[in-house]
């Protein structure tokens, strides 16, 4: 993802509440720690908000920014909550220190979900028996909070499956982030009862379009919703912005092309994915009308 130019650029037409806009939206991955956002984190927030995603799960995929998106949440409560976790790229950094100090993250009411974790065979960054072995980690380690896991899978399905597997029956459930796989790999994780997160990558033609037809598969209490912004800056939105930073103020281009997908509303697709949303990580409800 790192083809991405992230350059933090506001949009210069915002997309507002409108009778095309759906309501309620919760963003489930925003990277919302990296370093693009300095300079307008708090109008990214505010533009969200104003666009009906009012809510978001701030990932935290290394020890800094898992403890940056705890700061966050806290912030913003109730609208704001964060993961904690270790992305395979940095599997050498999980060593015994880092998985206590996961641990006591993992314990805050804030902390909804144990990831960004799993395996990134496509990168390298990190060898592969370091991937697996932080992955085993971070599996044993939701199973002790009794949170659920927030996925990530690149290149490396049959190891990530397997170990998956081992760990799935002591596991409070888990969403695969950032789904681009095809069709078996759906199936495969539909069955062993993963919620499916899908992104802005399904607006792009060159690589996405598969997605189109795969989302009609998936439940409509397991699909979720996400930016992975500052990434995967949908392809298709008109105006085009002037820099590709992706922001949650895009999710409900995206959820209405997914909704388009499945010949649906998009307010049904808003109301069941959120729903879905609040059910895995148990997330509180918020009245939106109220938001200020």
């Amino acid at each position: 993802m790192a083809e991405n130019d992230t350059t933090g650029t506001a949009p210069p037409a915002l997309p507002g509440p409108g009778p095309d806009t759906p309501a309620a939206l919760i963003d489930i991955g925003i990277n919302l720690a990296h370093d693009s956002y300095d300079c307008d984190r708090g109008s990214v927030i505010a533009r969200a908000e104003a666009a009906g995603v009012v809510q978001m799960l701030v990932t935290g995929s290394s020890a800094a920014s898992s403890r940056t998106a705890l700061a966050f949440a806290r912030q913003h409560p109730g609208r704001l909550f964060a993961t904690a976790g270790v992305h395979p790229h940095h599997a050498m950094e999980l060593g015994a220190a880092l998985l206590t100090e996961l641990g006591e993250l993992t314990a805050e009411r804030e902390v909804l979900a144990v990831g960004e974790c799993g395996l990134d065979y496509y990168r390298n960054y990190s060898p592969h028996e370091a991937q697996r072995e932080a992955f085993h980690r971070q599996l044993e380690l939701a199973a002790r909070c009794g949170k659920p896991v927030f996925l990530h899978q690149r290149d490396a399905h049959e190891d990530f499956i397997a170990i998956l597997r081992e760990h799935w029956p002591a596991l409070a459930g888990g969403v695969a982030h950032c789904f681009t796989g095809g069709a078996a790999q759906l199936e495969c994780y539909l069955e062993l009862g993963l919620a499916i997160g899908i992104t802005g990558w399904i607006c792009d033609e060159r690589r996405g379009g598969h997605l189109l037809e795969l989302v009609r598969r998936i439940p409509a209490d397991r699909l979720l919703l996400e930016t992975d912004g500052p990434y995967l800056l949908p392809r298709d939105l008109r105006p085009k912005p002037p820099s590709r930073r992706n922001e949650p103020v895009y999710l409900p281009h995206i959820a209405a092309v997914v909704a388009r997908a499945r010949g649906e509303a998009a307010e049904a697709l808003a109301k069941s994915s959120t729903a879905a949303a609040r059910r895995l990580f148990r997330m509180p409800e918020i009245d939106f009308r109220k938001s200020s």
